[in-house]
């Protein structure tokens, strides 16, 4: 299913229990939609100017009555998800624009910014409880280990750093890779780092030895700009060429492709709370909401048969080198225009819920 939207989208997340999804535009503005199960309808609950400048990061927080959004403008606004309106901004939260949220615990989430800072943020206070320079050029996006409370993170500097939450330092950080790091994710149960780059290598790094990786998949012919894990051995790549792919780590392998927005860059992408719905926004001006739930059946061929099966249907030709990977027929999908709601149909909306 395709939202139209007003303007380029940068960021979009979840609502951790209903069918909502938060997008936050270039302009500065947040929308809020509710979709239906089938993909095949939505409705924009509500819209607001959250910031002055573009909205760079979304984040439902506080069991999702609110949502977070990050700036440019240095600020961090919380919004009440029934009614659009604000609840409480941190004005100058960080010296330079702010590019980055990931949520940590249920009352900490973390934010990086232009200058290479990660803070992180006691939601219940409002205040900053943690403050890592752990990059000297912009964040580029982070990932949390809850397991050992450690914060990963990538950056324009071309390293990926190792925060520890306990210890409130930077436990690691890895030698310069030559090239910008867009994307983390951590797979194989802990024990690699996987990070997308700008020439559209995949780095792999051992966990515990951040010096330098220790493997390199190069596949992807532009660059990695978004990851997001499937399972422990398989992950989900959203490319400047528009392309979102299903890719097998170690052995590292092109297993398919679920998608595209055309040639426009992917800026990201996110799993609706019961991972049945893959949300990807881009510079074409649309959310695209894709059922991935053939992805999840339980079935002993294994994701990369389902994925290649669902893409051969789809006459792509997946067994090439990707450099050399025709386009293909796209997935056919309904375009939806959100249907927006008055503040009173929010408000009984939200009540019937």
């Amino acid at each position: 299913m395709d939202i139209e939207l007003d303007d380029q989208p940068f960021d979009l997340d979840f609502h951790p229990c209903n069918s909502f999804v938060a997008v936050g535009l270039i302009t500065g503005r947040l929308h809020l939609f509710h979709y239906d199960d089938a993909l095949s309808d939505s409705q924009r609950l509500w819209t607001t100017l959250a910031h002055t400048e573009s909205c760079r990061a979304v984040r439902f927080v506080d069991s999702g009555r609110s949502v977070l959004t990050a700036s440019p403008d240095c600020s961090i606004l919380a919004t009440s998800v029934e009614t659009g309106q604000p609840i409480a901004r941190l004005d100058n939260a960080h010296g330079a624009a702010v590019n980055r949220l990931i949520n940590l615990t249920e009352t900490t989430i973390a934010s990086g910014d232009d200058d290479g800072t990660i803070k992180v943020w006691d939601t219940r206070q409002n205040s900053c409880c943690n403050k890592f320079k752990a990059h000297e050029d912009y964040i580029s996006d982070m990932e949390f280990v809850p397991d050992t409370m450690q914060l990963l993170g990538t950056s324009g500097d071309g390293r990926l750093s190792v925060c520890n939450l306990r210890k409130k330092k930077v436990h690691a950080c890895s030698d310069f890779s030559e090239d910008e790091l867009l994307s983390v994710v951590l797979m194989k149960h802990g024990k690699k780092v996987v990070c997308g780059s700008q020439e559209g290598v995949l780095l792999l790094y051992s966990w515990g030895y951040f010096n330098d990786c220790s493997d390199r998949f190069v596949g992807h012919p532009s660059s990695v700009d978004a990851l997001l894990k499937l399972d422990e051995d398989t992950v989900l790549t959203g490319s400047s060429d528009g392309i979102i792919r299903v890719v097998s780590i170690l052995p590292n392998k092109m297993i398919g492709v679920i998608g595209e927005h055309a040639s426009y860059p992917i800026e990201r992408l996110a799993f609706s709370h019961e991972r049945r719905v893959l949300g990807s926004a881009s510079h074409d001006n649309i959310l695209k909401l894709w059922d991935i739930k053939y992805l999840h059946e339980d079935d002993e061929s294994g994701v990369a048969e389902k994925t290649a099966c669902n893409n051969e249907n789809e006459q792509m030709d997946l067994d090439v080198d990707i450099e050399k990977e025709p386009r293909g027929s796209k997935r056919k999908r309904k375009s939806v225009k959100g249907q927006s709601l008055s503040q009173k149909q929010a408000s009984d909306f939200f009540a019937d819920i």
